[in-house]
């Protein structure tokens, strides 16, 4: 049975939105402010008190803007083009608060250390559940977690990349080193540099910034606007449901489920490349024509340019740091990478 390529995009588009999402995470120019005088590090020792830090209680708000040119979509406003802010609070260890605005209201998530609160004011719901079932992965997550963001792309390009220290800068109030990872003269990327401000005392990276190829200005950037590190309140880190909210408990008694494969029809994703090339290569599940769309799939079937080649036929969907290839077939490849490139991954 042939797949259609209207129900492949609408399935694909979830990753391909998180994938360009998660790829535009990987970079922030240092910041505006009067550069302060900082001991001399090099940038070795940088990248390796960054991987080593654990910076204690803080709280803060985080700034996030988004120039990638994606469109809006439903359940992920962070993917629009335009800037969010966030207010987050953790006390070092495994309790953490995080307010995130939305267009309709406010979603509150706490972690209390054994339980993992979700509270969406819109339609006044609650989700409950023990810590260990939380989502390890969310726009909310990666809309309002720079250092940790900063901390994996650092982790995953330094050894394909030129890394340098390109001075200091004052960043959220505090002086910070600017980290730079320059690909190599190997790597086939859209991107030109990564730029994470590292705060000289705690060596937490306080802003990451994408800059693509032939642009001046980040394509994307987060970061602390503000922060503070020190106790927090202890009662930030609890949470009571609001009188008159609906409140959602998962089975805790029934049987664990067994760990999900790919739906039918569905592959798990093949790396292809490494560091600044890598290309993400998936193969989508089947759907009839004129099934409904699966919970969590958006359309992009009116976006994008058409390709093909010897792989087949799809849409090109392009920012300014990321591209994304979905192929009539069902399949996706998605990397911050150039059209041959993702196309050479499909013909492999």
């Amino acid at each position: 049975m042939a797949r259609t390529g209207t129900a492949g995009r609408r399935v694909a588009a979830g990753i391909a939105v998180a994938g360009i999402v998660g790829l535009g995470l990987l970079a922030i120019p240092a910041g505006a402010g009067a550069a302060p005088q900082l001991p001399p590090v090099s940038a070795e020792d940088l990248v390796s008190s960054v991987l080593a830090a654990h910076p204690g209680p803080l709280n803060g708000t985080v700034e996030l803007d988004n120039n990638l040119g994606l469109p809006a979509l439903p359940g992920i406003p962070q993917a629009a083009d335009g800037t969010s802010t966030a207010r987050i609070w953790t006390d070092g260890t495994s309790k953490a608060r995080a307010q995130v605005p939305s267009g309709t209201g406010e979603r509150t998530l706490v972690a209390d250390g054994t339980t993992f609160w979700s509270w969406n004011s819109a339609d006044k719901s609650v989700t409950k559940a023990p810590e260990g079932n939380r989502p390890a992965t969310t726009p909310e997550k990666a809309a309002t977690d720079p250092a940790a963001a900063a901390t994996e792309a650092i982790a995953k390009l330094r050894a394909t990349s030129v890394v340098s220290v390109d001075g200091t800068a004052e960043v959220a109030g505090r002086p910070a080193y600017a980290l730079v990872l320059t690909p190599a003269p190997t790597e086939r990327t859209l991107l030109r540099e990564v730029r994470v401000a590292v705060d000289s005392e705690t060596r937490m990276p306080l802003q990451l910034a994408v800059l693509a190829n032939g642009s001046s200005d980040p394509a994307l950037q987060v970061g602390f606007s503000d922060i503070t590190f020190g106790p927090q309140d202890a009662s930030l880190f609890t949470f009571t449901p609001p009188p008159g909210s609906t409140v959602t408990t998962p089975d805790q008694t029934a049987k664990p489920a067994k760990p999900e494969g790919p739906p039918a029809g569905a592959t798990k994703p093949t790396v292809v490349g490494d560091g600044w090339d890598t290309v993400l290569v998936a193969s989508m599940p089947r759907q009839d024509a004129g099934a409904a769309p699966r919970r969590g799939s958006f359309d992009l079937s009116s976006l994008g340019t058409p390709v093909s080649g010897t792989w087949g036929s799809g849409r090109l969907i392009t920012t300014a740091v990321a591209a994304a290839i979905i192929t009539d077939d069902g399949r996706i490849a998605i990397g911050a990478v150039p059209e041959q490139v993702l196309t050479a991954a499909l013909a492999k």
